[in-house]
C-alpha cells in the first residue's frame, strides 16, 4: 500500500527522477508498470490523428490505448451510428485515410473493409508489439445506458455479447458504405474499458441510476470476464478488462471493490478534477494534487493519495490500481497573488476555458511547483493555471512505481506537444 511520503524522501525521489543514471541513458527502455492513454475519437477532426502518437515517440512509453468511445443504446448493446451525439462510425472505421496521416505511411484503397481510426490503430500496434488496445465504453456524455444494461442477468448476457461481437470479433455495420462487415475489424481490440460515470448517479444530467448499480457493476464486470475468458480459449489470448472510477469515494464505497479486483485486470482511477471551472469565483485550487495541503481552504483538502488510499484500504489491490493524471489545465482568471502562494488559494472573478499542456506551456507567466503536494501551477499576475508539470508527472509516476501501483493513466494523448514530452516524462518516472 502507497506511504504518505515525507518531505525527504519527496526531495530525494524527485532528485532521482530528473537526473537518470547512465545506465538508464545506455539501456534499451523497460515498460515498468501499465502506461494507459485516452486516445479521443473526435481528436481527428483537429488533426489528431495515430501517426501522431507514432511519430512523437509516444507509441513506444504506452503499454494500453483507450479508445474513448463506445456508445451504449437504449436497448443495453453496443452499436456504431453516424448520428451527431450518439456515434460517429465514420472517424471510426468508414474515414479513407491518406498516406501522409497514416502510421505507415500507406493510403487507405477504396476497396478496404476497415479504414478510419481502427485501421491505424491496428497499424499502430503492428509497429508496436509491447502496445494493446482497449474500447472505452462510455464516458460522461454516453452512460446513459449503462443501468439499464446493468440491470438483468439476461440484460448483462446481451450487452456484453454485443459489445464483444462488435469490438472484438470485430463484425461492424456497414451503415450504407462499403466499410464493415463480418470480421472487418477483428484483431484492432485486446479488450473492454468500462466508463460507467457513475455506477448509483452523480455524472451528466438524464443519466439513469439506481440504488443497486454498484452491485449490478459487479455483476457486469463477473459476465464481462466469463465472456472474455471464453472468447480468450477460442483465440488464446488473455482479453483485458479494465474500468474507469471516480475519485470521489461516495461513489467509490457504492463499489464492491474485492469482487470487482476478481474480475478486471485493473481500475484506472481518475484522480484529477479535484478542484476546477464549476468553482467559478475561486478560491482557485490544485486540480490533482498528489498529497493534500493545510494551506487548502476547502474543508475536505482533496488529494490523489487520498484516493488512491480509499480504493486499496476498501479492497482494490495496490497493483490493480492505476493513477490517473491529467494532461489538460484548468484556470481561472481575475486572481490576485495574495500573501505566499502566487494567486493559489485566491478569489477569482471567473473560469477560463481549460488548455491543452501544448498550449498552456507556452502562456506567459511564471510556473510553480510545490514538491510537498506534487503539483503544479502557472500565474502572469491575474490568470492562473493547474496543471500536471512534466516535473510533476515525472514525480507521480515514481510514487506509483514505489507504492507498488499497478501504473499511471492519462486523459488525453491528444493534449501532449509533438514531442511527447508529458508520455516521456512519466516513462522516467517509472523508470525509478
Amino acid at each position: 500500500m502507497p506511504r504518505r511520503t515525507s518531505a525527504l524522501l519527496a526531495a530525494v525521489t524527485v532528485a532521482a527522477v530528473l537526473a537518470p543514471t547512465a545506465a538508464q541513458a545506455h539501456t534499451a527502455p523497460r515498460l515498468n508498470g501499465q502506461r494507459v492513454g485516452y486516445f479521443t475519437q473526435w481528436g481527428v477532426y483537429s488533426g489528431f490523428e495515430f501517426k501522431n502518437v507514432q511519430t512523437s515517440g509516444q507509441a513506444a512509453k504506452l503499454t494500453v490505448i483507450n479508445y474513448a468511445f463506445g456508445n451504449v443504446s437504449a436497448e443495453g448493446k453496443c452499436f456504431e451510428a453516424n448520428e451527431a451525439g450518439v456515434g460517429d462510425a465514420w472517424a471510426d472505421y468508414q474515414r479513407p485515410v491518406g498516406a501522409e496521416q497514416s502510421v505507415d505511411g500507406r493510403a487507405d484503397t477504396t476497396e478496404q473493409p476497415l479504414k478510419g481510426s481502427f485501421n491505424q490503430l491496428r497499424k499502430l500496434k503492428a509497429k508496436n508489439p509491447q502496445l494493446k488496445a482497449v474500447i472505452s465504453l462510455g464516458g460522461w456524455t454516453w452512460s446513459k445506458y449503462f443501468s439499464d444494461a446493468a440491470l438483468t442477468d439476461a440484460s448483462r448476457k446481451v450487452f456484453v455479447s454485443s459489445c464483444l461481437d462488435l469490438y472484438l470479433r470485430g463484425n461492424l455495420p456497414q451503415l450504407g458504405s462499403a466499410e464493415g462487415g463480418a470480421g472487418a475489424g477483428a484483431g484492432v481490440f485486446d479488450g473492454i474499458d468500462l466508463d460507467w460515470e457513475y455506477p448509483g448517479g452523480g455524472g451528466d444530467a438524464g443519466n439513469v441510476s439506481r440504488p443497486e448499480d454498484g452491485h449490478n457493476f459487479t455483476l457486469l464486470v463477473q459476465e464481462f470476464r466469463r465472456q472474455l475468458d471464453e472468447l480468450g480459449k477460442k483465440s488464446r489470448q488473455h482479453y483485458l478488462l479494465t474500468a474507469a472510477v471516480a475519485a470521489n469515494e461516495t461513489v467509490a464505497d457504492r463499489l464492491e471493490l474485492p469482487q470487482v479486483a476478481r474480475s478486471v485486470d485493473w481500475l484506472n482511477l481518475m484522480t484529477y478534477d479535484l478542484h476546477g471551472p464549476w468553482e467559478g469565483t475561486g478560491p482557485t485550487a490544485h486540480q490533482a494534487n498528489l498529497f493534500a495541503d493545510p494551506a487548502d481552504p476547502s474543508p475536505t483538502q482533496r488529494s490523489a493519495d487520498k484516493v488512491v488510499r480509499h480504493y486499496v484500504e476498501r479492497g482494490l489491490p495496490a497493483r490493480q490500481t492505476v493513477l490517473g493524471v491529467p494532461f489538460y489545465a484548468h484556470g481561472w482568471t481575475g486572481v490576485q497573488p495574495g500573501p505566499k502562494k502566487n494567486g493559489l488559494y485566491q478569489p477569482a472573478t471567473a473560469a477560463v476555458a481549460d488548455l491543452p499542456y501544448k498550449d498552456v506551456k507556452n502562456l506567459p507567466g511564471t510556473v510553480h511547483t510545490d514538491w510537498l503536494r506534487g503539483a503544479g501551477w502557472k500565474y502572469d499576475g491575474t490568470t492562473l493555471y493547474t496543471f500536471d508539470t512534466p516535473e510533476v508527472l515525472s514525480y507521480k509516476a515514481a510514487y506509483s512505481r514505489l507504492g507498488g501501483l499497478g501504473g499511471v493513466m492519462l486523459w488525453a494523448l491528444d493534449n501532449d506537444d509533438s514531442s511527447g514530452t508529458l508520455v516521456k516524462a512519466l516513462d522516467k518516472g517509472l523508470k525509478f
